[in-house]
């Protein structure tokens, strides 16, 4: 079944911190696509906006599951892990430029694919940490994220410029990319109550 696939990929990839992206280095970028691509994600926007919404409803659900029994329900978890999987292929192509390949309409993990996103499943999880670990042991975060925040919009601009007339795609800025992506990305699996290790305050600039 495809939730079972997606929790074996998980189980498989996150050797380290529960979360991890992967997003592989574009060899040979297309000059101007990245000048098209926000327009041409408007259908996955228009269907991870929908999906997002359901998301926050199935977190609200976890939230008491997790209070109750200390697990994250395995089909609610798979769902919400597919929709920031979906969100961060859409965002590695349209966000990073990482990617020419339009990114599947899927839940669905997929090594083809020139990023992922992977999350190892909780067995068990903290009763009390799933009342503040989203927002207020979490809020550091926030607050450095939210301060850096414009440098990956910066970045991507600055690569599409570079690509344009060089079509290659700076690998220095692309591991920068990729650690704010990471670091980013493992916030937001902690405040989803996906585990409850606490994110480091790491840029991980590997670029991959």
């Amino acid at each position: 079944m495809a939730t079972d696939a997606m929790v074996t990929d998980a189980n498989e990839e996150a050797q380290g911190y529960p979360l991890e992206i992967r997003g592989e280095y574009p060899e040979d970028p297309s000059r101007w696509m990245w000048l098209v691509k926000w327009f041409l994600a408007i259908p996955h926007f228009i269907i991870l906006i929908l999906l997002t919404v359901v998301a926050i409803v199935v977190w609200i659900i976890a939230i008491f599951a997790i209070l109750f029994t200390a697990r994250y329900p395995r089909g609610l978890f798979n769902f919400t892990v597919g929709v920031s999987r979906w969100w961060w292929r859409v965002s590695f192509y349209c966000g990073v430029l990482g990617a020419d390949r339009y990114p599947p309409f899927s839940l669905a993990a997929d090594d083809d694919y020139p990023a992922d996103l992977y999350v190892r499943y909780p067995e068990r999880l903290s009763r009390l940490r799933v009342v503040f670990k989203w927002w207020l042991m979490a809020l550091p975060h926030y607050i450095v994220l939210y301060t850096i925040g414009s440098l990956g919009l910066a970045l991507s601009i600055f690569a599409g410029v570079v690509m344009l007339f060089t079509k290659r795609y700076p690998r220095d800025m692309f591991g920068v990319q990729m650690a704010f992506n990471r670091w980013n990305w493992r916030v937001q699996g902690y405040a989803s109550l996906w585990y409850d290790d606490y994110p480091p305050f790491e840029f991980d600039a590997r670029s991959g």
